[in-house]
């Protein structure tokens, strides 16, 4: 989420709970005190929204007298998320004595240090925190009530994991059919920028990370093919979806929301919200539904070997119908330039530190297996093979530090140039290129798909992910 959004001053949310807050409280005299066997799930909603009225003492006066008498572990969640929204520091503090109280617990506004508290112990929460959950968030964009309310039984993963990123439904604007340019036209670009390039059926295309770092997604339509490029900045992560499935084409955009600091995607014709790392529904109707988007690779590297390699891409035009500072090193240069993290996971693996690269790849239709591959080993190691399942494969790295990878069937490689030309260990050349590597006889190796992420987001998504170092 946007670098210059200073959340915790919650400033952009006041303006928005203070004009939606009047319209309820004048339009909800509020719960009536009556016991803990007739309050249902609206009621106990009712009262934990009443803790945002700050307007009205007698209102938030009721409602911690009522949550006080008739406290469950369940209602933790709630708590600290109405704490974490409160606008005055006394509300704040008047929340947060109850908090402490009945949790036993002194992290005083140490947000990040709660919230891993409770990942870390089993999920407590009950069906009216998807109610809840829905209407606090209401306030701020009327269109995120339909991502948690009544989805209590179409939820794949830990609803208090999930956090508002600080911006509305596409507020950080995804390119939809973007134009495109040739790369004599390019002149803002270096030769070093980072680019993250894609071929598909022999459209080549380079996005540059100055301009994809504000828009954190593209849609279109490449080599004929209907895709979705995903780019969460929080995580490192950019991933090349193809959107149609069994004949559906899915309009994905940016939801608003995080899970465990990755990027949660959402459908405009379900509202249901999708995990960026997995391309499938995680809460919503689309659950269960056997969905899962298939995906392809992506290669980050510099506008230079790019359009070396591709003389014919396009790339990125500046014009995208948005005012950006699209300069080079502009978006999120405060959060690039340190290991801290802007939203926090259940735990912190020290193997590599938080924002150290890796080089994701998994098969789902193949194997459980899911290997996490440094960065920095595979600079060092540029022609690296392993396997996955059944299925053996070679990463090539190249003089940009760009991973190609393939499924090379067991055939071992001695020589790389870092560039476009291998040889194998019975002295035959090989041609890389981005839909395959190929010899001289026509064999064409086929390419495995894979993509970039922050080390920190995919262990906190991927727990059990073996890291290669």
């Amino acid at each position: 989420m946007l670098t210059a959004f200073k959340l915790k001053s919650f400033l952009f949310f006041s303006v928005y709970l203070s004009v939606a807050s009047l319209y309820y409280f004048q339009n909800n005299s509020g719960p009536k005190m009556e016991s803990e066997a007739m309050a249902n799930q609206k009621e106990i909603t009712s009262y934990f929204l009443d803790l945002l009225n700050e307007s009205d003492s007698d209102a938030t006066a009721r409602a911690l007298s009522f949550i006080a008498s008739n406290w469950e572990e369940s209602y933790e969640i709630m708590l600290l998320e109405s704490i974490y929204f409160s606008r005055s520091t006394a509300h704040s503090n008047k929340l947060l004595k109850l908090l402490e109280q009945k949790t036993n617990k002194q992290f005083g506004f140490d947000y990040d240090k709660w919230f891993q508290w409770l990942w870390n112990k089993n999920a407590t929460y009950s069906e009216e925190y998807y109610q809840f959950k829905g209407e606090l968030h209401e306030y701020i964009d009327p269109k995120f009530k339909k991502y948690f309310s009544n989805r209590s039984k179409q939820s794949l993963i830990r609803l208090d994991e999930v956090r508002w990123g600080g911006v509305l439904q596409d507020g950080i604007p995804p390119l939809r059919n973007p134009k495109m340019i040739s790369p004599l036209e390019a002149t803002y670009l270096s030769d070093s920028a980072t680019v993250f390039g894609i071929e598909v059926n022999g459209d080549a295309r380079a996005y540059p990370k100055q301009i994809l770092a504000w828009h954190e997604m593209f849609v279109d339509q490449v080599g004929g093919i209907d895709v979705a490029g995903v780019y969460c900045t929080l995580c490192g992560t950019v991933i090349l979806y193809k959107t149609k499935h069994e004949g559906t084409n899915h309009e994905l955009g940016t939801s608003g929301f995080l899970y465990r600091s990755n990027k949660l995607m959402y459908d405009k014709a379900t509202q249901s919200l999708w995990s960026t790392l997995e391309g499938e529904p995680v809460i919503g109707p689309l659950v269960g539904k056997g969905i899962k988007l298939d995906y392809l690779s992506v290669v980050t590297t510099t506008w230079g070997e790019w359009q070396k390699r591709h003389p014919d891409t396009k790339v990125l035009s500046l014009d995208t119908g948005h005012r950006r500072d699209y300069r080079e090193g502009v978006a999120y240069k405060d959060y690039f330039s340190t290991d801290d993290l802007m939203f926090t996971v259940p735990k912190i693996d020290s193997s590599l530190k938080n924002k150290d690269e890796i080089l994701a790849l998994r098969l789902p239709d193949v194997s459980n297996e899911n290997l996490a591959i440094s960065s920095n080993f595979l600079r060092k190691h540029p022609i690296y093979q392993n396997k996955i399942g059944t299925v053996a494969f070679t990463v090539f790295t190249d003089k940009t530090s760009a991973h190609r990878v393939f499924k090379t069937k067991g055939l071992k490689f001695k020589d790389y140039d870092r560039g476009s030309k291998v040889i194998d260990e019975n002295g035959i050349a090989w041609s890389l290129k981005e839909n395959g590597l190929f010899n001289s006889n026509g064999t064409k190796l086929e390419r495995f798909p894979s993509h970039n992420a922050f080390w920190f987001g995919y262990k906190a998504a991927f727990p059990e992910v073996t890291l290669i170092k």
